[in-house]
């Protein structure tokens, strides 16, 4: 046997003690222990939940949601959580199962499932009629998991949020619908600032190289413009098309999140003497970021 086999023996063990002595419910005044998939959502929970949770994040800073494989460690750690708030990253496909086995009294919440989902972005290939940009389905015709960049989406996750943490924990639902009260009103907020900037662009496109802002586009009347053609670096066909689109577009900015290798924006950015600025999906203060990108973004449209 392999140390690595061992070594999830061993997980599994401690997971069987922990479920058998830590699978009740947490009692009064402990803060209840719930994990999420990424950094945005630690943010959510944390917001409507206040003192009464204490937030795990199963994907790490710098890591990748559509690839991530959780540690030993936090498989052991899940066997005491309460609850699970997923949010359609792709990794949660494969393992939510298994965070499942982990602890099956655990309540897993699929905060975006009152959300309608948008197919993820790819650029228009060769040959199409109009040769434009279109929102076209990704891999194997695959949704856009990020909702958690548009804030009226947000809202709608933020009632999920409420409504499982009532379920698990009725005493403090007054707590909980408070704090939702006031998340709402800082989304409102957000929402009304984020459309001030982009008041009077509504049409106009930004490059990005992976389709992440596509529901933060719809929110505000903008056109993401990705460079990741279903899951991958364009052709040399398809990269010269987007040069094209640039700089007909007149756009000289590239926008590329950390998580993903930006050497084809680069290209571009070579190619129509422009820039390329990081955009982070994932940075943990959502709100804060949100309204920085927005101002990058917004200094990019022309």
């Amino acid at each position: 046997m392999t140390l690595r086999h061992r070594g999830w023996r061993l997980i599994g063990f401690l997971i069987v003690l922990r479920i058998f002595w830590g699978g009740g419910p947490a009692s009064a005044g402990e803060a209840l222990p719930v994990f999420v998939s990424i950094l945005p959502q630690k943010y959510f929970v944390e917001q409507v939940g206040g003192g009464h949770v204490a937030v795990s994040v199963m994907v790490a800073p710098g890591a990748s949601p559509a690839i991530y494989e959780p540690k030993p460690r936090q498989m052991a750690a899940l066997a005491a959580a309460k609850a699970y708030f997923a949010v359609g990253v792709p990794f949660e496909a494969a393992w939510l199962p298994r965070i499942q086995a982990a602890n099956p009294q655990m309540r897993v919440v699929d905060t975006a499932a009152e959300i309608v989902k948008r197919p993820m972005a790819a650029h228009a290939h060769e040959g199409d009629a109009d040769h434009d940009h279109h929102h076209d389905a990704g891999p194997h015709g695959a949704l856009d998991p990020h909702v958690w960049l548009s804030p009226p989406l947000v809202k709608i996750q933020a009632r999920a949020i409420r409504d499982a943490l009532v379920a698990l924990d009725p005493i403090h639902q007054a707590d909980y619908d408070a704090g939702l009260g006031r998340f709402a009103q800082q989304i409102d907020d957000l929402g009304r600032e984020l459309r001030e900037t982009f008041a009077g662009r509504e049409g106009m496109g930004f490059m990005v190289f992976h389709p992440s802002w596509g529901y933060f586009a719809d929110a505000y009347g903008l056109e993401q413009i990705p460079i990741e053609i279903e899951g991958k670096d364009p052709k040399p066909a398809q990269l010269q098309e987007l040069i094209e689109t640039a700089r007909s577009r007149d756009i000289r900015v590239i926008f590329v999140q950390p998580q993903f290798s930006g050497q084809s924006a680069a290209a571009v950015a070579a190619a129509i003497g422009g820039a390329v600025l990081p955009a982070d999906p994932l940075a943990p203060d959502w709100a804060d970021n949100l309204r920085r990108q927005a101002a990058q973004i917004r200094g990019a449209l022309r």
